[in-house]
C-alpha cells in the first residue's frame, strides 16, 4: 500500500524545475547479477526540486550471461559497471527513485522506493581528482552516475560512480512483492520469459538467495 501511495504521488508532484549540480546531467542506470535477468517495467525519479521524471529508465538491466555455465552470479561486484540507462538532462540530483522490476529467474514482481539521502548528494557534488590507468592520465570529475543492482528476493544496492573515480556504496534495500503480479495486473500473472542461457544456469545450480 505505501508503495501505491508513492506511485500515486509521482503522478500528481512537480514543481519549479532549476538545476543546481556542478554538471550538465547525473546518470542512472541497472545493472543484475549473471544470468539473473531482469525486466524494469518502470524506474520514475524525483529531484530536490520536486520535479518527477516518469519512466526514466524501463526494459532489461545490464547482465552478463557467459556460456557453459561459466558465470558467478553470487554477490556483488567490488567495482560494480555502470549498467544499462541514461543521462537525465535537466535534472537535479535525485531525491527519491521508484522502481517496478519483473525478477524473472523466480518469477517475481518488486517495487521499492529508495530515499536518496543527502550524503549521496555530497557525494555526487564532490570533485575529485583520480588516475585513469587506461591512459595513464590524471582527471577531475564527479561521481555522476547512479547504479542500481536488482537481485532476486527483491534485493537491491546502490553505488555512486564517476570515471576513474573509487564507487561509493550509498545503500542497500529490500523490496516488497507487488500483489498486482507484472504490470500492474494487465498480464494475467504472466512474466517476461528467462532466456535459455540463464534458464540452464538456473535448473542446474539454482538461485543463490542471500548472497547480495
Amino acid at each position: 500500500m505505501r508503495l501505491q501511495i508513492f506511485a500515486s504521488f509521482l503522478v500528481a508532484y512537480s514543481t519549479t524545475h532549476g538545476a543546481s549540480l556542478p554538471y550538465e546531467a547525473w546518470r542512472v542506470g541497472f545493472s543484475a547479477p549473471n544470468y539473473m535477468e531482469v525486466w524494469i517495467e518502470t524506474a520514475d525519479v524525483i529531484d530536490i526540486q520536486g520535479q518527477v521524471y516518469r519512466r526514466a529508465m524501463s526494459g532489461v538491466a545490464a547482465i552478463q550471461t557467459p556460456p557453459r555455465n561459466t558465470g558467478n552470479p553470487k554477490g556483488w561486484p567490488v567495482k560494480p559497471a555502470w549498467g544499462k540507462g541514461k543521462y537525465l538532462t535537466g535534472a537535479d540530483l535525485p531525491k527519491k527513485i521508484y522502481v517496478r522490476w519483473q525478477s524473472l529467474v523466480e518469477p517475481q514482481t518488486y517495487q521499492m522506493g529508495i530515499d536518496i539521502p543527502e550524503s549521496a548528494r555530497e557525494v555526487m557534488r564532490k570533485e575529485e581528482k583520480a588516475y585513469c590507468a587506461a591512459d595513464g592520465k590524471w582527471i577531475t570529475g564527479y561521481r555522476e552516475a547512479l547504479v542500481i543492482g536488482l537481485a532476486p528476493g527483491g534485493v537491491a544496492k546502490l553505488w555512486a560512480l564517476g570515471p576513474c573515480l573509487t564507487p561509493v556504496e550509498i545503500t542497500r534495500v529490500q523490496a516488497e512483492v507487488d500483489p498486482r503480479g507484472p504490470y500492474e495486473g494487465g498480464s494475467g500473472g504472466k512474466h517476461r520469459p528467462l532466456s535459455p542461457v540463464s534458464k540452464a544456469y538456473v535448473e542446474k545450480f539454482g538461485v543463490p538467495y542471500g548472497s547480495w
